[in-house]
């Protein structure tokens, strides 16, 4: 599905991506975990087009993707969330959802004119389905509530049914759980899972929650520095040396191994 090579984003002398290479399979549900600074959100930034990579590739189903912009990443599939929703805040969240799809009939002046019978039957079609999305998320009784009224959580959600709306093949989410209290979480993994396994969505997912990239994830990939440093199932990467090092930092990482040993 999406494939790295060797990426890199400078910011001057900083390189928040430093010679990334990875691998995104078609139906996974990948884990993107590192420390802080570690350049995730930077990767996704240029994975999604926001940000012009210095050099290096991505490919989205063997097609260079490379720093095409987000408008065109969506029309092939390729969507990303924010770890601060995207709302509308001043729109229920039923109008959210119905606003995503592109190029509708009734944003064209003369179809609103001379047209409106067409414009009607797609206005009704999405509304149908932005109802379905919300009942699938199990937040229906939110429809007709402003966005800003919501929960973190349940604008997490909002944003998710987002990408429901144009049936995307890949979604990034960085740092869904940030904010979200436990059930609402649960809530939110519950709607990746059943969205990878009954409608074949691909899922990359920036989180801190180890159990809760444990429940979903499988490959874990780790970031440090700008670089891929380990990657695997979530046990493999939680028992790599490096990976111990780069959370803890050598000092810690002994300290520790000294303390299990004496335990």
């Amino acid at each position: 599905m999406i494939v790295v090579e060797d990426l890199h984003r400078h910011f001057g002398g900083f390189r928040a991506v430093d010679g990334a290479s990875l691998e995104i399979r078609t139906g996974s549900i990948t884990g993107l975990i590192g420390p802080n600074g570690a350049g995730k959100t930077t990767l996704f930034n240029v994975i999604a087009g926001r940000l012009p990579p210095t050099s290096g590739r991505v490919l989205m189903d063997g097609e260079d993707i490379t720093g095409l912009p987000p408008h065109e990443l969506f029309h092939k599939g390729l969507l990303r969330t924010f770890q601060i929703a995207h709302e509308f805040g001043s729109m229920t969240c039923l109008e959210n959802l119905m606003m995503v799809p592109a190029r509708q009939k009734g944003e064209r002046l003369l179809n609103a004119w001379f047209n409106r019978r067409a414009v009607a039957a797609e206005e009704a079609a999405i509304r149908k389905k932005a109802l379905e999305v919300l009942e699938f998320l199990t937040i229906s009784h939110l429809a007709e509530q402003k966005a800003s009224q919501i929960s973190g959580g349940q604008k997490k959600l909002l944003e998710l049914g987002r990408t429901m709306m144009v049936d995307a093949k890949i979604v990034f989410l960085d740092e869904v759980g940030a904010g979200v209290n436990r059930t609402l979480l649960n809530t939110i993994g519950d709607a990746i899972v059943r969205l990878n396994k009954e409608r074949g969505y691909t899922f990359c997912v920036i989180e801190h929650d180890m159990d809760f990239i444990g429940r979903l994830c499988d490959p874990v990939i780790v970031m440090a520095e700008g670089k891929v440093l380990a990657q695997g199932t979530v046990d493999q990467v939680k028992n790599d040396e490096r990976v111990i090092e780069a959370y803890l930092g050598t000092g810690l990482k002994n300290k520790v191994k000294e303390e299990a040993a004496h335990a």
